[in-house]
């Protein structure tokens, strides 16, 4: 909202409105691809409009990253995650993501620890041994088919950041059969979810037909997967003489709450881990595979990222120290997530009144943070449509404002993950392009996004690896 705009005192009856009727009439199209026809709505009316979920839920829509801010950052305290997310904890648990309240923050406080820089740093290694792993029977296959080999990318990078996620977490390698299957039931269970949401006058016949009560029980077989890995460590931490190795379940295990020195119940533990397994590998790796998509379209990047590793580390793997010398692959990490952000979409719900900038914000006002709409606003992006990972090069181009740029939320609820995802990333891409030239194959589908609680590619796309 700009300052003239701000001057007129809004209240939400003054906003621009998109009626019940005419949300309703959208709300197949959608739910089936939601951001050309949200682009089309905010372009018509403005960076801040009022209208409908499903035609039905009353909503403020924005991509506005003062009234972003405002919400996150400076009267965040004001704004809970909505149903929608909480009504997510159905599925997952009241882990981190889902949870508020109290309850959020002595969890939040109590898990931060593991993500501090040094665990990170710690966690190196062990994302270069698995990226190597996983990519070495594709060097192979190239070596054996003259140099290329052909791969479906989300399938990839699925499998890679589950590999390392689960070996964070659990210190074990999932068998390639539960990998499969727990992508799957994530899948499947956020795919039930947001169609719920988006066309809530569904929800009847869905229940009707038994979805709530299948998916219910597709969350349960994914709970009891995982179950089964903190017994099994609970049991082998009881052994004689037992040493347990040094990961996230294990500090879970460890932590205790300061004020009652009591550690975690084991619902708490199997929703965190839970969480942990969600989000941190669901965001990497359609991160990554968009990364690898642009990155297949412009060669040149490919070429800058790849020059600069071989001047750097003259054919070493990097280190954790490397990194920061290493800025082309953030670069190209940070601007894949503008073009795709993972988290496309935030929401929060007002718990009191509340004003911004002469916006009249009643209690129990909704409101959906536009996360893509921001990162594509030619207001702050130039040329917002192009790949240009130069743009996140220290004194590139004019200032932005702040919460311009949220790929990892904001606030005091910004992804607690955030330093292990940006170097898990930073660190396939130089890895990859170590090994290989990243061709597109001619002759595929267009490939558009599918926005469910992430933003993922709606159909798997291949590419050429050429070996170096």
């Amino acid at each position: 909202m700009n300052e003239v705009e701000a001057s007129e005192k809004l209240s939400p009856a003054s906003l621009p409105r998109v009626s019940r009727w005419h949300s309703l009439l959208r709300s197949v199209a959608l739910a089936r691809d939601p951001l050309p026809v949200i682009d089309e709505i905010l372009a018509r009316h403005g960076d801040t409009v009022e209208l409908f979920v499903g035609g039905v839920e009353k909503s403020i829509l924005t991509r506005d990253p003062g009234l972003m801010q405002h919400i996150l950052q400076k009267n965040h305290r004001n704004y809970v995650k909505s149903k929608y997310t909480q009504g997510f904890s159905r599925y997952v648990g009241h882990g981190l993501l889902t949870n508020e309240g109290p309850d959020w923050l002595r969890q939040r406080r109590l898990i931060q620890p593991g993500f501090h820089r040094p665990r990170v740093a710690g966690l190196t290694g062990l994302m270069q041994e698995i990226t190597a792993e996983t990519l070495a029977p594709l060097v192979a296959q190239a070596g054996r088919a003259g140099g290329t080999v052909t791969v479906e990318v989300h399938e990839l990078m699925t499998r890679l950041t589950f590999r390392i996620i689960a070996r964070s977490v659990f210190s074990t390698n999932f068998p390639e059969a539960e990998l499969d299957r727990l992508a799957g039931l994530l899948t499947e269970i956020q795919a039930f979810f947001v169609r719920s949401i988006r066309q809530p006058y569904l929800q009847p016949w869905l229940k009707l037909r038994g979805q709530f009560r299948y998916h219910d029980a597709l969350a349960s077989e994914l709970r009891a997967l995982l179950g089964r890995y903190i017994a099994q460590r609970q049991q082998a931490n009881a052994g004689p003489n037992a040493i347990p190795p040094d990961d996230l379940l294990q500090m879970l295990l460890d932590v205790r709450y300061e004020d009652t020195g009591e550690p975690m119940t084991p619902t708490q533990v199997l929703d965190e881990a839970l969480i942990l397994l969600v989000a941190g590998h669901e965001t990497s790796a359609n991160a990554l595979t968009w990364l690898i998509y642009l990155l297949a379209h412009h060669p040149e990047e490919a070429r800058a990222i790849q020059a600069e590793a071989d001047a750097t580390l003259a054919g070493r793997p990097p280190t954790f120290d490397d990194l920061p010398h290493l800025g082309r692959a953030l670069y190209a990490v940070q601007e894949a997530m503008r073009r795709y952000p993972p988290a496309w979409m935030i929401d929060r719900l007002a718990l009191a009144d509340d004003t911004y900038n002469g916006l009249l914000i009643p209690k129990g006002t909704l409101f959906s943070l536009y996360v893509h709409g921001l990162h594509h606003n030619e207001k702050y992006w130039l040329a917002p449509e192009e790949f240009r990972p130069a743009r996140f090069a220290p004194g590139q181009g004019p200032p932005r404002p702040p919460f311009a740029y949220v790929p990892f939320g904001g606030g005091p609820r910004l992804c607690i993950g955030m330093q292990f995802a940006l170097t898990e990333m930073q660190l396939v891409a130089l890895e990859l392009l170590r090994q290989f030239e990243v061709e597109w194959v001619a002759g595929q589908a267009p490939v558009t996004a599918k926005p469910l609680i992430t933003l993922r590619p709606k159909n798997d796309f291949q590419v050429r690896l050429r070996r170096r």
